[in-house]
Protein backbone atom coordinates (compact mmCIF):
# COMPACT_ATOMS: atom_id res chain seq x y z
CA UNK A 1 0.00 0.00 0.00
CA UNK A 2 1.67 3.40 -1.05
CA UNK A 3 1.94 5.94 1.53
CA UNK A 4 -0.43 8.98 1.13
CA UNK A 5 1.20 12.19 -0.95
CA UNK A 6 1.50 15.78 0.70
CA UNK A 7 -1.77 16.83 1.33
CA UNK A 8 -3.74 18.43 -1.66
CA UNK A 9 -4.68 22.33 -1.21
CA UNK A 10 -5.65 22.89 -4.53
CA UNK A 11 -7.32 26.68 -2.79
CA UNK A 12 -4.36 27.73 -1.26
CA UNK A 13 -3.87 31.36 -1.65
CA UNK A 14 -7.79 31.83 -2.24
CA UNK A 15 -9.87 34.17 0.00
CA UNK A 16 -13.12 33.50 0.40
CA UNK A 17 -15.82 36.11 2.64
CA UNK A 18 -18.50 34.15 4.11
CA UNK A 19 -21.76 36.10 4.98
CA UNK A 20 -23.96 33.02 5.55
CA UNK A 21 -25.42 31.46 8.26
CA UNK A 22 -27.19 27.87 9.07
CA UNK A 23 -26.20 25.04 7.03
CA UNK A 24 -26.19 24.99 3.52
CA UNK A 25 -24.26 28.34 2.98
CA UNK A 26 -21.46 27.21 5.87
CA UNK A 27 -21.43 23.88 4.56
CA UNK A 28 -20.18 25.29 0.91
CA UNK A 29 -17.72 27.13 2.45
CA UNK A 30 -16.38 24.44 4.69
CA UNK A 31 -15.55 22.17 1.41
CA UNK A 32 -13.28 25.09 0.17
CA UNK A 33 -11.59 25.65 3.24
CA UNK A 34 -11.00 22.21 3.43
CA UNK A 35 -9.14 22.54 0.35
CA UNK A 36 -7.07 24.78 1.30
CA UNK A 37 -9.02 28.18 0.69
CA UNK A 38 -8.33 30.81 3.43
CA UNK A 39 -12.53 31.49 4.76
CA UNK A 40 -13.31 34.60 7.26
CA UNK A 41 -16.55 33.91 8.30
CA UNK A 42 -18.83 36.97 9.29
CA UNK A 43 -21.39 36.56 11.87
CA UNK A 44 -23.94 39.22 13.76
CA UNK A 45 -22.55 40.57 17.04
CA UNK A 46 -22.91 37.22 19.46
CA UNK A 47 -22.92 34.87 16.70
CA UNK A 48 -25.27 33.17 14.54
CA UNK A 49 -28.00 31.20 15.86
CA UNK A 50 -26.52 27.68 15.31
CA UNK A 51 -23.79 28.12 17.60
CA UNK A 52 -25.92 27.61 20.17
CA UNK A 53 -27.42 24.39 19.17
CA UNK A 54 -26.71 20.58 19.92
CA UNK A 55 -26.56 17.96 22.52
CA UNK A 56 -23.64 19.59 24.32
CA UNK A 57 -24.77 21.73 26.65
CA UNK A 58 -21.26 22.87 27.96
CA UNK A 59 -20.58 23.46 24.02
CA UNK A 60 -23.90 25.54 23.29
CA UNK A 61 -23.50 27.67 26.49
CA UNK A 62 -19.44 28.39 24.83
CA UNK A 63 -21.42 29.13 21.20
CA UNK A 64 -19.78 26.47 19.77
CA UNK A 65 -22.79 23.79 19.64
CA UNK A 66 -22.53 21.14 17.89
CA UNK A 67 -24.94 22.62 15.38
CA UNK A 68 -22.40 25.21 14.68
CA UNK A 69 -19.14 22.94 14.92
CA UNK A 70 -20.33 20.37 11.78
CA UNK A 71 -19.06 22.83 8.68
CA UNK A 72 -17.25 25.50 10.25
CA UNK A 73 -14.05 24.07 11.33
CA UNK A 74 -10.93 25.57 9.47
CA UNK A 75 -12.45 28.91 9.21
CA UNK A 76 -11.88 32.40 11.09
CA UNK A 77 -14.79 34.41 12.59
CA UNK A 78 -15.14 38.28 13.27
CA UNK A 79 -18.54 39.62 14.10
CA UNK A 80 -19.97 43.17 12.34
CA UNK A 81 -23.49 44.69 12.94
CA UNK A 82 -24.21 45.34 9.34
CA UNK A 83 -26.68 47.68 10.31
CA UNK A 84 -23.72 50.02 11.38
CA UNK A 85 -22.14 51.78 8.56
CA UNK A 86 -18.97 51.52 10.56
CA UNK A 87 -19.19 47.86 10.30
CA UNK A 88 -20.37 47.27 6.85
CA UNK A 89 -16.96 49.62 5.37
CA UNK A 90 -14.95 47.23 7.86
CA UNK A 91 -16.44 44.19 5.68
CA UNK A 92 -15.95 45.86 2.67
CA UNK A 93 -12.63 46.31 3.16
CA UNK A 94 -11.93 42.35 3.52
CA UNK A 95 -13.99 42.23 0.20
CA UNK A 96 -12.01 44.36 -1.59
CA UNK A 97 -9.15 41.91 -1.17
CA UNK A 98 -10.99 38.47 -1.09
CA UNK A 99 -11.39 36.36 -4.13
CA UNK A 100 -14.98 34.97 -3.15
CA UNK A 101 -17.76 36.15 -1.64
CA UNK A 102 -20.47 34.03 -0.66
CA UNK A 103 -23.93 35.20 1.02
CA UNK A 104 -27.28 33.14 1.50
CA UNK A 105 -29.93 36.23 2.04
CA UNK A 106 -33.24 36.05 0.81
CA UNK A 107 -33.12 37.38 -2.60
CA UNK A 108 -32.84 41.42 -2.48
CA UNK A 109 -31.48 41.71 1.47
CA UNK A 110 -27.76 41.94 0.09
CA UNK A 111 -28.55 44.59 -2.18
CA UNK A 112 -30.16 46.62 0.89
CA UNK A 113 -27.17 46.07 3.57
CA UNK A 114 -25.06 47.37 0.36
CA UNK A 115 -23.66 43.69 -0.57
CA UNK A 116 -25.10 43.44 -4.07
CA UNK A 117 -23.69 42.59 -6.92
CA UNK A 118 -22.79 45.61 -8.59
CA UNK A 119 -21.49 47.13 -5.46
CA UNK A 120 -19.36 44.40 -4.78
CA UNK A 121 -18.09 44.13 -7.95
CA UNK A 122 -17.48 47.93 -8.31
CA UNK A 123 -14.48 47.76 -5.61
CA UNK A 124 -13.40 44.37 -6.87
CA UNK A 125 -13.55 43.46 -10.25
CA UNK A 126 -11.99 40.03 -10.17
CA UNK A 127 -14.68 38.76 -7.56
CA UNK A 128 -16.76 35.22 -7.80
CA UNK A 129 -19.94 36.50 -5.94
CA UNK A 130 -22.02 33.67 -4.73
CA UNK A 131 -25.48 33.64 -3.85
CA UNK A 132 -27.04 30.83 -2.50
CA UNK A 133 -31.19 31.13 -1.67
CA UNK A 134 -34.26 28.64 -1.47
CA UNK A 135 -36.08 29.32 -4.77
CA UNK A 136 -33.02 31.12 -6.99
CA UNK A 137 -32.99 35.38 -7.86
CA UNK A 138 -35.01 34.76 -10.63
CA UNK A 139 -38.56 32.93 -10.80
CA UNK A 140 -42.07 33.92 -10.11
CA UNK A 141 -41.21 32.09 -6.13
CA UNK A 142 -37.57 33.57 -6.02
CA UNK A 143 -38.22 36.19 -2.93
CA UNK A 144 -39.33 33.64 -0.42
CA UNK A 145 -37.46 32.45 2.39
CA UNK A 146 -37.16 28.51 3.40
CA UNK A 147 -35.44 25.93 5.39
CA UNK A 148 -34.67 22.26 4.37
CA UNK A 149 -38.03 20.74 5.06
CA UNK A 150 -39.93 23.05 3.37
CA UNK A 151 -38.23 23.03 0.66
CA UNK A 152 -38.46 19.15 0.53
CA UNK A 153 -42.47 19.99 0.54
CA UNK A 154 -42.17 22.38 -2.22
CA UNK A 155 -39.89 20.31 -4.58
CA UNK A 156 -41.78 17.05 -4.45
CA UNK A 157 -39.98 14.60 -3.01
CA UNK A 158 -41.94 14.57 0.13
CA UNK A 159 -45.22 13.32 -2.36
CA UNK A 160 -42.67 9.92 -3.65
CA UNK A 161 -41.28 9.03 -0.09
CA UNK A 162 -44.06 6.99 2.47
CA UNK A 163 -46.68 5.05 1.01
CA UNK A 164 -50.20 5.70 -0.01
CA UNK A 165 -51.23 4.81 3.47
CA UNK A 166 -49.24 6.80 5.36
CA UNK A 167 -48.76 9.46 3.19
CA UNK A 168 -45.78 11.83 2.17
CA UNK A 169 -43.11 11.70 4.74
CA UNK A 170 -40.03 13.93 4.42
CA UNK A 171 -36.25 12.82 4.58
CA UNK A 172 -34.93 12.18 7.98
CA UNK A 173 -32.05 14.65 7.80
CA UNK A 174 -31.39 18.24 5.82
CA UNK A 175 -30.18 16.58 2.99
CA UNK A 176 -30.98 19.63 0.87
CA UNK A 177 -29.54 21.91 2.42
CA UNK A 178 -26.06 19.76 2.56
CA UNK A 179 -26.41 18.86 -1.00
CA UNK A 180 -26.81 22.44 -1.97
CA UNK A 181 -23.66 23.35 -0.18
CA UNK A 182 -21.93 20.62 -2.05
CA UNK A 183 -23.55 22.45 -5.16
CA UNK A 184 -22.30 25.74 -4.39
CA UNK A 185 -18.93 24.82 -3.32
CA UNK A 186 -18.47 23.00 -7.07
CA UNK A 187 -19.67 26.33 -8.73
CA UNK A 188 -17.77 28.08 -6.68
CA UNK A 189 -14.96 26.39 -7.98
CA UNK A 190 -16.05 26.82 -11.50
CA UNK A 191 -16.40 29.96 -11.44
CA UNK A 192 -13.06 30.62 -10.37
CA UNK A 193 -11.56 28.29 -13.31
CA UNK A 194 -13.91 30.18 -15.86
CA UNK A 195 -12.20 33.64 -14.33
CA UNK A 196 -8.81 32.55 -14.62
CA UNK A 197 -9.51 31.89 -18.31
CA UNK A 198 -11.66 34.76 -18.90
CA UNK A 199 -10.50 37.56 -16.72
CA UNK A 200 -14.43 38.22 -16.03
CA UNK A 201 -15.87 38.57 -12.60
CA UNK A 202 -18.52 35.72 -12.00
CA UNK A 203 -22.05 34.94 -10.43
CA UNK A 204 -23.14 32.48 -9.06
CA UNK A 205 -26.88 31.70 -7.86
CA UNK A 206 -27.44 28.78 -6.01
CA UNK A 207 -31.16 27.10 -5.49
CA UNK A 208 -32.02 24.74 -2.89
CA UNK A 209 -34.81 24.13 -5.36
CA UNK A 210 -32.94 23.10 -7.99
CA UNK A 211 -30.67 21.11 -5.83
CA UNK A 212 -33.35 18.78 -4.41
CA UNK A 213 -34.63 18.32 -7.90
CA UNK A 214 -31.53 17.41 -9.42
CA UNK A 215 -31.01 15.29 -6.43
CA UNK A 216 -34.06 13.08 -7.59
CA UNK A 217 -33.20 13.87 -11.18
CA UNK A 218 -35.02 10.73 -12.94
CA UNK A 219 -38.42 11.16 -11.35
CA UNK A 220 -37.71 14.87 -12.71
CA UNK A 221 -36.64 14.11 -16.14
CA UNK A 222 -39.69 11.39 -16.11
CA UNK A 223 -42.58 13.66 -14.93
CA UNK A 224 -41.29 16.15 -17.66
CA UNK A 225 -40.80 14.40 -20.66
CA UNK A 226 -44.40 12.46 -19.38
CA UNK A 227 -46.52 14.52 -17.20
CA UNK A 228 -46.75 11.50 -15.04
CA UNK A 229 -46.07 11.93 -11.53
CA UNK A 230 -43.67 9.71 -9.98
CA UNK A 231 -46.23 6.68 -7.71
CA UNK A 232 -44.80 6.59 -3.61
CA UNK A 233 -42.87 3.91 -3.35
CA UNK A 234 -42.25 3.61 0.00
CA UNK A 235 -39.00 1.01 0.77
CA UNK A 236 -38.91 -0.57 -2.58
CA UNK A 237 -36.60 -0.09 -5.02
CA UNK A 238 -36.42 2.78 -7.83
CA UNK A 239 -36.01 0.23 -10.38
CA UNK A 240 -39.32 -1.82 -9.20
CA UNK A 241 -37.69 -4.96 -9.77
CA UNK A 242 -39.73 -7.17 -7.92
CA UNK A 243 -36.46 -8.93 -6.28
CA UNK A 244 -35.26 -6.02 -5.04
CA UNK A 245 -36.53 -4.29 -1.81
CA UNK A 246 -37.22 -3.94 1.73
CA UNK A 247 -38.12 -7.08 3.72
CA UNK A 248 -38.32 -8.41 7.21
CA UNK A 249 -36.35 -10.79 9.08
CA UNK A 250 -36.06 -13.98 11.82
CA UNK A 251 -35.26 -10.78 14.04
CA UNK A 252 -37.92 -8.34 13.11
CA UNK A 253 -35.37 -6.36 11.67
CA UNK A 254 -35.14 -5.25 7.47
CA UNK A 255 -32.79 -6.33 5.33
CA UNK A 256 -33.10 -4.47 2.01
CA UNK A 257 -31.71 -5.88 -1.54
CA UNK A 258 -30.86 -5.23 -5.05
CA UNK A 259 -31.46 -7.77 -7.48
CA UNK A 260 -32.04 -6.58 -10.79
CA UNK A 261 -30.40 -7.59 -13.63
CA UNK A 262 -30.48 -11.56 -14.28
CA UNK A 263 -27.41 -13.16 -12.44
CA UNK A 264 -27.93 -11.30 -9.02
CA UNK A 265 -31.87 -13.13 -9.29
CA UNK A 266 -30.12 -16.16 -9.88
CA UNK A 267 -27.74 -15.77 -7.19
CA UNK A 268 -30.76 -14.53 -5.01
CA UNK A 269 -33.02 -17.81 -5.46
CA UNK A 270 -29.98 -19.94 -4.74
CA UNK A 271 -29.08 -18.15 -1.67
CA UNK A 272 -32.81 -18.55 -0.66
CA UNK A 273 -32.55 -22.33 -0.89
CA UNK A 274 -35.21 -21.75 -4.21
CA UNK A 275 -33.08 -22.26 -7.32
CA UNK A 276 -36.34 -23.79 -9.06
CA UNK A 277 -37.92 -19.96 -8.87
CA UNK A 278 -35.55 -19.37 -11.73
CA UNK A 279 -37.05 -21.86 -13.85
CA UNK A 280 -40.49 -21.42 -13.02
CA UNK A 281 -42.78 -19.93 -16.11
CA UNK A 282 -44.23 -16.93 -13.78
CA UNK A 283 -40.35 -15.83 -13.37
CA UNK A 284 -38.06 -17.22 -15.49
CA UNK A 285 -36.84 -13.80 -17.05
CA UNK A 286 -37.92 -9.80 -15.89
CA UNK A 287 -40.81 -9.22 -17.59
CA UNK A 288 -42.75 -11.97 -16.69
CA UNK A 289 -41.36 -11.65 -13.11
CA UNK A 290 -43.10 -8.07 -13.06
CA UNK A 291 -46.06 -9.26 -14.33
CA UNK A 292 -46.39 -11.85 -11.37
CA UNK A 293 -44.09 -9.76 -9.42
CA UNK A 294 -46.97 -10.24 -6.16
CA UNK A 295 -46.41 -13.78 -6.21
CA UNK A 296 -42.82 -13.76 -5.95
CA UNK A 297 -42.78 -11.50 -3.60
CA UNK A 298 -45.01 -13.93 -1.11
CA UNK A 299 -42.40 -16.22 -1.72
CA UNK A 300 -39.17 -14.04 -0.98
CA UNK A 301 -41.29 -12.59 1.92
CA UNK A 302 -41.54 -16.01 3.38
CA UNK A 303 -38.14 -17.44 2.88
CA UNK A 304 -36.33 -13.66 4.45
CA UNK A 305 -38.52 -14.91 7.84
CA UNK A 306 -36.50 -18.04 8.50
CA UNK A 307 -33.15 -16.09 9.13
CA UNK A 308 -31.95 -12.94 10.85
CA UNK A 309 -31.16 -9.57 8.84
CA UNK A 310 -27.32 -9.94 9.45
CA UNK A 311 -27.24 -13.59 8.68
CA UNK A 312 -28.45 -13.02 5.63
CA UNK A 313 -26.20 -9.57 4.68
CA UNK A 314 -23.49 -12.04 5.00
CA UNK A 315 -25.01 -14.84 3.05
CA UNK A 316 -25.98 -12.70 0.29
CA UNK A 317 -22.65 -10.31 0.36
CA UNK A 318 -21.25 -13.92 -0.21
CA UNK A 319 -23.31 -14.70 -3.56
CA UNK A 320 -22.61 -10.95 -5.13
CA UNK A 321 -26.02 -9.76 -4.07
CA UNK A 322 -26.18 -6.16 -2.84
CA UNK A 323 -27.91 -6.03 0.24
CA UNK A 324 -27.94 -4.46 3.73
CA UNK A 325 -29.44 -4.74 7.08
CA UNK A 326 -30.82 -1.42 8.21
CA UNK A 327 -28.52 0.20 10.20
CA UNK A 328 -28.53 3.31 12.94
CA UNK A 329 -25.78 5.57 11.88
CA UNK A 330 -24.68 4.64 15.13
CA UNK A 331 -24.25 1.42 13.95
CA UNK A 332 -22.36 2.32 10.56
CA UNK A 333 -19.74 4.36 12.80
CA UNK A 334 -19.03 1.29 15.57
CA UNK A 335 -18.35 -1.21 12.23
CA UNK A 336 -15.58 0.91 11.05
CA UNK A 337 -16.19 1.76 7.09
CA UNK A 338 -16.06 5.69 7.97
CA UNK A 339 -12.56 5.39 10.16
CA UNK A 340 -10.85 3.17 7.40
CA UNK A 341 -12.17 5.74 4.96
CA UNK A 342 -11.01 8.51 7.13
CA UNK A 343 -14.27 10.64 7.19
CA UNK A 344 -14.40 11.64 10.70
CA UNK A 345 -11.64 13.71 12.63
CA UNK A 346 -11.11 13.29 16.77
CA UNK A 347 -10.79 17.28 17.63
CA UNK A 348 -11.19 19.15 21.00
CA UNK A 349 -13.45 22.54 21.21
CA UNK A 350 -14.14 25.31 23.93
CA UNK A 351 -12.53 26.11 27.05
CA UNK A 352 -13.21 22.69 28.41
CA UNK A 353 -11.45 20.94 25.43
CA UNK A 354 -14.71 18.86 24.67
CA UNK A 355 -14.11 16.49 22.15
CA UNK A 356 -15.60 15.91 18.77
CA UNK A 357 -16.06 14.14 16.08
CA UNK A 358 -15.98 16.55 12.71
CA UNK A 359 -16.48 15.45 8.89
CA UNK A 360 -14.05 15.50 6.05
CA UNK A 361 -14.62 16.64 2.85
CA UNK A 362 -16.15 13.00 1.88
CA UNK A 363 -13.25 12.74 -1.16
CA UNK A 364 -10.30 11.35 -0.97
CA UNK A 365 -7.14 12.86 -3.20
CA UNK A 366 -4.03 10.93 -3.08
CA UNK A 367 -4.94 8.94 0.02
CA UNK A 368 -6.10 11.71 2.09
CA UNK A 369 -9.32 12.71 3.23
CA UNK A 370 -9.06 16.43 3.74
CA UNK A 371 -10.41 16.61 7.67
CA UNK A 372 -10.02 19.59 9.32
CA UNK A 373 -7.08 20.93 11.07
CA UNK A 374 -8.65 23.85 13.25
CA UNK A 375 -11.30 23.45 15.30
CA UNK A 376 -14.39 25.92 15.31
CA UNK A 377 -13.25 29.43 16.77
CA UNK A 378 -15.55 31.25 19.62
CA UNK A 379 -17.87 34.20 18.41
CA UNK A 380 -15.83 37.06 17.35
CA UNK A 381 -12.30 35.38 17.86
CA UNK A 382 -10.28 36.87 14.97
CA UNK A 383 -11.94 40.55 15.17
CA UNK A 384 -8.52 41.37 16.22
CA UNK A 385 -6.82 39.70 12.97
CA UNK A 386 -9.24 40.93 10.43
CA UNK A 387 -11.58 44.11 12.08
CA UNK A 388 -8.96 45.57 13.76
Amino acid sequence: MHAPMSRPTPLDGIRIVDLTQVLAGPYCTYQLALLGAQVIKVEPPGGELTRFGGPIPELNDQGLGLGFCTQNADKDCVEADLKDPDAVDRVLQLIRDADVFVQNYRPGVAERLGFGVAALQAINPRLVYCSISAYGEVGPIGHRPAYDHVVQAMSGIMQTTGTDEMGPVKVGAPYIDYATGLNAAFAVMAALRELDRTGKPQVVDVAMLDTALNLMANNLVSTATTGREMPKLGNEAASRAPSSGCYATADGSLIMLAANNERQFRNLVKVLGSEEWADDERWSDPATRRKNQDALRKKINEAFLSRTAPEWEAALDGAGVPASCVRSIGQVIEEGQPDARGLLTDMTVGSGDTPVRLPGIGIRINGDSMNPRRAPHGPGEDDGKWLG
